[in-house]
């Protein structure tokens, strides 16, 4: 059986990245975009990052252009943008695709633990989330338009687990 610690999702330097990692760890997984009427959510996503990493929560961003062509950079322009109008200090990975043939796996994986509505799998836009536990299966999935501080209660009760 597949868990989310057999993914290696590639860095922006295009290097692999084992997931194994970060075993015991809860994981805020995220489609982000610079370019979204969503894109603000990137100071909710480092909010939660500075306030919980120390007791285990990882925030992991995954740069996606194929919602309105809205993340058009290449990796240094969007850790350009991230650092300079965010001071996002929690890791960006290698632009991805999550839905169609291309699909990353790992968000095929996470789109199959956690249906969006009316079971769909499907991501709907930027800025889906998805809440890991500490032993990698997978919480919830919050939609584009969830705040992530509207995770808080979520977050805490997972790192109480």
């Amino acid at each position: 059986m597949t868990t989310l610690y057999d993914f290696q999702p590639a860095r922006p330097d295009g290097t692999p990245f084992a997931l194994s990692q970060l075993r015991g760890k809860v994981l805020l997984i995220v489609n982000t975009a610079s370019r979204c009427g969503f894109t603000p959510q990137y100071a909710g996503l480092e909010q939660l990052h500075r306030q919980f990493v120390a007791r285990g929560l990882e925030v992991l961003a995954f740069p996606c252009n194929q919602f309105g062509r809205q993340e058009p950079g290449d990796a240094s322009e969007i850790a350009t943008f991230c650092d300079t109008r965010y001071s996002v200090t929690f890791p960006l990975f290698g632009k991805i695709e999550v839905n169609g043939s291309g699909a990353d796996p790992l968000f095929a994986h996470l789109k199959q633990a956690a249906p969006g509505l009316l079971g769909t799998q499907r991501i709907k836009w930027n800025f889906t989330k998805f809440l890991v536990r500490r032993d990698g299966r997978v919480y919830k999935r919050y939609g584009p338009r969830t705040e992530p501080l509207a995770l808080v209660d979520d977050i805490e009760r997972l790192l109480a687990e």
